[in-house]
């Protein structure tokens, strides 16, 4: 019986342990950029003009797209797989990605970008 009960426990604590206490966490795993530095220069470099980000104060843009849930979106850009790299990419560099679309080259540093993606990956 005892037995049992740790069969029924240790799945359902696994499944708590992947709960939003975790998701910045994951997410700084997952691009090796940090959440709260993504943060501060998502803010920085006025990403929130163009987009609305949850959890950045003020950003409510309606250029671009909303970008809650992007962690979970099948792709960036409408066209490149939505991995840490290819997020990081879209976001230093759009204009080599696709050029000419909206959204503009920022000047932002690779680390800057990996930091960015870092936080939107935890927007699920």
């Amino acid at each position: 019986m005892r037995n049992s009960a740790v069969l029924l426990i240790v799945p359902f604590i696994a499944f708590l342990s992947g709960c939003g206490a975790n998701a910045e966490h994951t997410a700084e795993v997952t691009t090796g950029g940090d959440v709260h530095r993504g943060a501060v220069a998502i803010a920085h470099y006025g990403c929130g003009s163009c987009h609305t980000i949850p959890g950045i104060s003020g950003a409510t843009g309606r250029v671009g797209p909303p970008l809650n849930g992007i962690a979970t979106r099948t792709y960036v850009a409408g066209m490149l797989q939505n991995t840490p790299a290819n997020l990081e990419r879209w976001i230093e560099n759009p204009q080599s990605v696709v050029p000419n679309n909206a959204m503009p080259n920022l000047g932002l540093s690779h680390q800057d970008a990996i930091d960015i993606a870092g936080y939107l990956y935890t927007l699920r």
